[in-house]
């Protein structure tokens, strides 16, 4: 299934946050609301034909600067930022398995597990073929190729990779009802005796130690989102001299620079121990993250009143769409994950 032609990561023009942003940033202000649902579907697509999702591999001492490419899309557009985080995952993930991405090949990451017993495998000869349902595929219908994650009977986890052209993928994209995020165009996949290939051997995608990297470069995503609805507030008070509306200013602020703090501790961690499965690191990067984003989201619409909700097309998508890509996080099952971890260390977590 897999073309013999690997994926080449050159390295990154040292400006890729800019360049992705002058990329991005005059379609979507060209774009009518109609259009809206379908534009980051074809950027994604003219992001991987230009190169631009060429990113530095995690662990390979410029993790920072992948998380400042997809903070930067995510300022622009959280749609997009969901299908072009997922898709240079995928890269990622094969990358890590030492398995080869076909040229221009565009992909998500499905993982999140649906009804037990809804996605069946089964062996035919020398192939793996899949039946049944998987829900919540973000872009399926903008993708060439997706990884799927699934638990068998056994408990075992598979992370099994298929082309969407092929015969026997059917698309069904009426469960979204969501206002946030529409523009991902998240559907529910039938298959039909679908081939797939094995990534990485049972167990492999939750054991990797790209696993909590990937996590983090979420949080990214979340950041840039958040560091735009600051640039907001900055804005919409630079004349004002409200001490209520700079107060919350302020706060977000200080919340703007410990999320920045966190994710930059996080990715030199990561380049510094690259083969470490750092849980403890993806869970309290994430937490901190999304704290700040919350608090943020509340901080803008106490300092500005309505007119980001319904003045600013690009902030009230961004406002729109951060709360739903935020419940990603599992929320006090992340904290009381993180709590455990902490209390089974010799040491403190924790020390200047």
């Amino acid at each position: 299934m897999m073309s013999s032609t690997a994926r080449r990561y050159a390295p990154p023009c040292p400006s890729l946050p800019a360049a992705l942003e002058e990329f991005i940033a005059p379609a979507l202000q060209e774009a009518t609301h109609a259009e809206l649902s379908t534009v980051a579907a074809r950027l994604l697509r003219q992001l991987v034909v230009a190169g631009l999702d060429r990113l530095p591999l995690p662990g390979h001492g410029e993790t920072l600067s992948r998380w400042q490419a997809l903070a930067a899309v995510a300022a622009q557009d959280l749609s997009l930022a969901k299908l072009f985080e997922a898709h240079t995952d995928a890269l990622a993930i094969l990358a890590e398995a030492n398995v080869p991405a076909p040229p221009h090949s565009i992909w998500g990451v499905w993982c999140a597990q649906g009804r037990p017993g809804s996605l069946r495998m089964r062996e035919q000869g020398d192939h793996i073929l899949l039946d049944g349902e998987k829900s919540w595929c973000s872009g399926a219908a903008a993708l060439t190729h997706a990884l799927l994650g699934h638990r068998d009977e056994q408990d075992q986890y598979w992370l099994l990779a298929i082309e969407l052209g092929q015969p026997g993928v059917t698309l069904i994209e009426d469960d979204w009802a969501a206002v946030g995020m529409a523009a991902t165009r998240t559907a529910r996949l039938q298959l039909h005796g679908v081939t797939a290939q094995v990534i990485g051997g049972p167990g492999f995608y939750l054991e990797r130690p790209g696993f909590w990297q990937g996590g983090i470069g979420i949080a990214a995503c979340w950041y840039g989102a958040a560091d735009a609805l600051v640039s907001v507030m900055r804005e919409g008070l630079a004349q004002r001299a409200d001490s209520h509306a700079l107060a919350r200013l302020g706060n977000a602020l200080c919340l703007q620079h410990c999320a920045a703090a966190c994710l930059r501790e996080s990715a030199a961690r990561i380049d510094s121990h690259p083969g470490a499965k750092l849980m403890q690191e993806a869970l309290r990067t994430r937490l901190i993250v999304e704290r700040a984003c919350l608090q943020i989201i509340e901080d803008l619409g106490a300092a500005l009143g309505p007119h980001p909700y319904c003045g600013s097309r690009r902030s009230a998508r961004l406002l729109a769409d951060l709360p739903v890509w935020l419940r990603q996080s599992h929320a006090e099952r992340d904290l009381a994950a993180l709590a455990q971890a902490s209390l089974e260390e010799e040491s403190s977590p924790c020390s200047l």
